[in-house]
């Protein structure tokens, strides 16, 4: 079995009760759900829970929300979450695009360097957090501070990558060198022209195409190669804003849609939209993408396509306690979609442990949760993180500027008045 990180932070059980529960894209039920060691342990009605003052459980009300599972992003380079969108398009393909903008901007990419890359990592696993991702796929090494237990998201852990056709030294040994069984990462087909086209076909010469490849954007594919793809039981990751950015055109939902196992990505800040729920919203906009199959692309079928074995993406007894919640405005889950965005995710629950909260769910948090979080504004939105906060935004600062640090696009600073609330 594959193991995407750590799952239990320590031995504690929580009693999340009074929320309605989302158990699929259109499945809920108003359920208490108890969390022990990390994992689900039971989903059933209030009767059948005891009293947590009596029973040695933590416990949240979160009565008034809805419960769904954390998100899967599929796709994201975490070191770039400070990095400001750079290009100049259109352009034909990804190689164009990477030497233009290092020839355009090494100041940008230079000062965005000299801030710590461990700085730079953990900012990029807040930018998920902030938006309802529980686990992600960063598509470069696994950097050892991606490993580390208190690492905002859960990073997979087990995969092999390789950049892309055109940049990868030797794709065939970053093949060699992917754990039995897991999923090979490689950016494919990103562009409009004819190399990038080809790419797909390349791989299959190469021998490394099928069941345990998952392409990355595959723009350029065609229905030929939408039958080639789906020939090998292979994969596929689209991020439609950064491909809009770029090239000036969207991945046709009537081609890739043909394809069993498609996931949505964020991709980095440098060309995308946002974050995932950005995207999810782009996705469905303008690539007219319908709700339930934009739901199952951040949730069951990234975890099937990255070999998850932990039910990420779902919530089933027995399986990871990633959860999320939002307001409960008594519409389906997937229906939200397309307006939900970072503001709306009120809490975030990782492993059993509690790495996001809203004022309002903040109030609700045992003191043991809540004295662990820090508080950060962004974009006009608070938000109670498990993080070192303070002192990731004082590194930050010290490179960028005070007031000049972006995540994802939008401004952060730390909420000096909530600084009194959080030391008492």
């Amino acid at each position: 079995m594959h193991d995407p990180g750590p799952i239990a932070r320590d031995a504690r059980s929580t009693l999340i009760r009074g929320a309605r529960c989302e158990l699929g894209p259109r499945e809920s039920l108003r359920a208490s759900i108890q969390i022990t060691d990390g994992r689900v342990t039971s989903i059933g009605a209030e009767s059948c829970f005891t009293s947590a003052s009596n029973s040695g459980h933590g416990e949240i009300d979160l009565s008034g929300f809805l419960i769904m599972p954390g998100f899967i992003n599929a796709h994201d380079h975490l070191q770039f979450a400070l990095h400001p969108r750079l290009a100049d398009p259109p352009y034909r393909n990804y190689v164009e695009w990477g030497e233009d903008i290092h020839a355009k901007f090494p100041e940008v990419f230079a000062r965005h360097r000299a801030v710590p890359k461990d700085v730079r990592l953990w900012w990029g696993g807040l930018r998920n957090l902030l938006c309802g991702v529980t686990t992600v796929s960063h598509h470069d090494p696994l950097w050892p501070e991606l490993q580390r237990k208190d690492f905002p998201v859960r990073v997979v852990h087990d995969y092999g990558w390789g950049h892309s056709v055109a940049l990868s030294r030797d794709l065939r040994h970053a093949r060699s060198a992917t754990p039995a069984g897991s999923a090979f990462i490689v950016h494919a087909c990103e562009g409009v022209d004819g190399h990038a086209r080809d790419e797909l076909f390349k791989l299959d010469r190469w021998g490394l195409l099928d069941a345990n490849t998952v392409l990355v954007h595959g723009l350029a594919v065609d229905e030929d190669g939408v039958e080639l793809i789906k020939a090998r039981g292979a994969s596929l990751i689209v991020c439609p804003s950064s491909n809009e950015f770029l090239f000036g055109r969207l991945p046709d939902a009537a081609v890739f849609g043909a394809i069993d196992k498609v996931a949505l990505g964020s991709d980095s800040p440098l060309t995308s939209e946002g974050d995932l729920l950005d995207e999810v919203r782009f996705a469905m906009r303008y690539c007219e993408i319908l709700p339930q199959a934009a739901y199952r692309m951040v949730t069951d079928s990234p975890a099937a396509m990255l070999r998850l074995v932990n039910a990420e993406g779902s919530i089933k007894v027995s399986g990871v306690g990633d959860l999320i919640a939002v307001r409960d405005t008594n519409q389906v889950a997937t229906d939200g979609l397309r307006t939900m965005s970072m503001a709306d995710v009120e809490f975030v629950m990782i492993g059993g442990t509690v790495h996001l909260a809203s004022d309002a769910v903040f109030d609700r948090l045992p003191l043991s949760e809540a004295r662990e979080l820090e508080p950060l504004w962004i974009d006009g939105t608070v938000r109670w993180l498990r993080a070192p906060v303070k002192a990731l935004l004082q590194s930050a600062e010290a490179v960028l500027g005070v007031g000049e640090v972006r995540l994802g696009g939008k401004p952060v600073r730390i909420p000096e008045y909530l600084e009194a609330k959080h030391a008492c």
